[in-house]
């Protein structure tokens, strides 16, 4: 005899078979020594599983009982349960049994398990999420107290890759979007003779709402899925594991250079998004309402209020922030197969442009009840 756990699960050999002698209070409590010892267990002739003396079994009991039993059924060996009582069995015809002809039953047992698990696999990340972001902001007083430990290259390089090269997509972004904001409002304000109103909806939506919404979304489809595969890539090759063993700290080397560097670039972004889109709606007012560009900035001008400009800019710090925070976090979370990195980068593309939409919704909320 040989006992695997002092008084839950005892294997006795014999000859023939091995019987699995089931003991004690197989509940949710005291399942987990339990579990570990079945994986542990690998069986090389049938199996009786004696449940005679177990004094107390809920459902969790009932599912382990049936997971190993099954296992060990697909790898070849036979099994047989002995002991059962009538409790045993209302409890499993509960459990697994399906007392109507339609799968209804099951299929709500299923959405609400689905349900269960991306609720807590959600609270778990969202959790894991916050532990990076404290962990980044001890690096970042570290940091602001060495100021020598910043990587300034690193910087300017995340500088020039995350705005300079992106300015080509920016631009094109921003004057469509330009172009189709004037379309879309000429028709309207053309029915009351309100043309000269274009500029107040081009000028305002562009530089408070749009520009800065667009190219957050931008920079998050191009640079965070970049910073994501980029750190992935690191990981896959054991790079980060090397650069820790050297004691280098990857937050300061990989996250803060590129959270720096999209904090300085984005403000000068969106002002490169606010003149392109700007320039789009007058190209547009000019040939639909003959409103010569004089008139146009001439009207602008008065019309929109340097509040509007200002909040526009002061918003992206906050967006950069966040694409660069989720953008990197998923980096860290890619594994050791190329799978992860597109699985992972198409996460951090999503998150990043929900957080940027999700703060643009509290600032609209905060700016409106200011009266901004």
């Amino acid at each position: 005899m040989k006992s695997l756990s002092r008084a839950m699960l005892t294997i006795i050999d014999n000859p023939t078979h091995d019987t699995l002698q089931c003991n004690g209070a197989w509940t949710m409590p005291n399942l987990a020594v339990v579990a570990h010892d079945l994986e542990l267990f690998t069986p090389s002739k049938p199996l009786k599983w004696d449940i005679t003396h177990i004094t107390e079994l809920d459902s969790a009991g009932i599912a382990l009982l049936q997971l190993y039993y099954r296992r060990f059924e697909n790898q070849g060996v036979t099994s047989e349960l002995v002991g059962t009582n009538e409790s045993h069995t209302k409890l499993y015809n509960l459990l697994y049994k399906q007392p109507y002809e339609d799968a209804s039953p099951v299929i709500i047992h299923s959405w609400l398990y689905n349900l269960g698990k991306e609720g807590y696999e959600t609270i778990q990340g969202i959790g894991k999420f916050l532990a990076f972001l404290g962990e980044a902001f001890i690096i970042l007083l570290y940091t602001l107290r060495y100021p020598s430990k910043i990587r300034y290259r690193s910087v300017m390089t995340h500088i020039y890759t995350t705005g300079v090269t992106a300015l080509p997509i920016i631009g094109i972004s921003a004057f469509l979007i330009g172009i189709v904001i004037a379309f879309q409002s000429l028709v309207q304000l053309q029915k009351f003779g309100a043309d000269i109103f274009i500029v107040d909806t081009i000028g305002i939506s562009l530089t408070r709402e749009l520009a800065p919404l667009i190219t957050a979304i931008v920079v998050a489809g191009r640079s965070g899925s970049a910073f994501t595969a980029q750190i992935g890539a690191m990981k896959m090759t054991q790079e980060i594991d090397a650069m820790k063993t050297m004691g280098f700290d990857p937050f300061i080397f990989l996250v803060w250079p590129r959270v720096f560097a999209l904090i300085l670039v984005m403000p000068l972004l969106i002002f490169f998004a606010d003149l392109i889109g700007i320039f789009g709606g007058m190209v547009v007012a000019k040939a639909q309402a003959n409103l010569s560009f004089e008139e146009f900035l001439y009207r602008l001008k008065g019309a929109l209020g340097i509040k509007h400009y200002v909040i526009g800019i002061v918003k992206g710090p906050f967006f950069a922030f966040l694409i660069a925070m989720a953008s990197t976090y998923r980096g860290f979370q890619i594994s050791l197969n190329t799978e992860s990195i597109g699985h992972y980068t198409t996460v951090s593309v999503v998150n990043s442009i929900f957080l940027v939409i999700a703060c643009d919704a509290l600032f609209s909320v905060l700016l409106t009840e200011l009266k901004l």
